[in-house]
This record gives structure tokens, sequence and C-alpha cells, in this order.
């Protein structure tokens, strides 16, 4: 089996997802009604409870591909660990720092190096098509999910996350069931950028 050296395109969209990713995590994602009905009612804007951070990881991966995006994410991982640790630098939404290990939602962001790989190897499998890129970016919303999951188990069963006790209900309600509504509507909004950024860049 051949493995595929990094190229410097991998490493430019690499750097487009870190930054995506980093911006994604301090933006509320949000969707508008309907556009025929904004000559009636006007622009009205309702939140999905969200950031666009995992919208980010799945974009970066369905156009930048799997090398790419694990990278990138690999390299958000390491710089929310680090920055903030050394320098008081947050990148993730409450903070960072190597303490960051104890919170319930750390094993979803360790999720996102594995979700980035398989969401840009099936989005690459074949010519993008819509079903195609919503499939990849689902299985690696899957994947971050399950990380998540199984993270709040171990975890709290090892007894090192904060105020959390197995079987950790109230974490997984906050951080698998209450997001995914918003999330699935990410997926969708992804699946259609996706589509026409490979439509534009040819690939």
């Amino acid at each position: 089996m051949s493995v595929r050296a990094v190229s410097p395109l991998d490493l430019l969209w690499a750097l487009i997802g870190l930054v995506l990713t980093i911006a994604a995590t301090w933006s509320e994602a949000f969707i508008t009604n309907a556009p025929w009905d904004w000559s009636e009612t006007g622009i009205q804007v309702y939140s999905l409870g969200v950031s666009f951070q995992v919208g980010a990881v799945l974009l970066t991966a369905c156009v930048g591909g799997k090398n790419a995006a694990t990278l990138a994410q690999i390299a958000y991982i390491t710089l929310g660990l680090l920055l903030f640790q050394f320098f008081g630098l947050p990148i993730f939404t409450q903070g960072g720092g190597l303490g960051y290990v104890q919170e319930p939602s750390f094993g979803y962001l360790l999720g996102f190096i594995p979700a980035a790989w398989v969401c840009g190897y099936l989005a690459f499998r074949d010519r993008p098509k819509l079903e195609s890129l919503a499939f990849s970016s689902l299985c690696g919303l899957g994947v971050i999910h399950g990380c998540g999951l199984a993270y709040l188990a171990i975890a709290s069963l090892g007894g090192w996350l904060q105020q959390v006790t197995f079987p950790a209900w109230e974490a997984i309600l906050a951080y698998s069931l209450a997001p995914l509504p918003g999330q699935l509507i990410m997926v969708c909004a992804v699946s259609v950028a996706a589509y026409l950024l490979r439509q534009l860049l040819f690939y």
C-alpha cells in the first residue's frame, strides 16, 4: 500500500483549516427564515445553539482532504493545550491549557482528529456529489460523538473529569444530544458549500 506524502497544497489547506476552526470556535451558527419570506417579514435570524466549530472541521476535510484536515486538527488541539498553558491565549471555548483534559468536552475535541481523516477520506473516494459529501460529513460527525462519548465513559470511570461521575448523563445531554440538531443542519450546509467550492476549484 502506497502512502502519499504531504504536499504543499495539503499544508496550505491545513493552515486554512486551522484558522477556520479557531475562528469558528468563537462564531455562533445560525439560520435565517426562508428567502421567499424576506419581503413580508424581513430577514429573521435563528441560533442553532452551536458554534461553527464542527462545521469548520468537516468543511476542511471535504474540500482539503484527509491529510490537510487531520494536520489542521492536530495543530488546533496542540495550540489549544499549549498556548493557553504558557501564554494565556484561549483557543478552546473555555480557554485551554493542559488542564483541559479534565473538561467533559475534551473527548469531542480529540475526536476532531480521526473525524477529519474519515470525512476527508470518504469525500475524495469519488467525484464530488452532494449525497457523498453529506455522507462523509455525517460519518465525521459520528466519529466526533463516538470519541466524545467514549472519553466521557472512560474518564468518568477513571475519576479525572471535573464534577462528572459515571455514567455522566448530564454531560451526554449537554455535549451530544443538545447540539446534535444544530450540527445536523450544519452538515447540510457544509455539504452544499463543499460541493460548490470543489466545482469552482475543478476537483
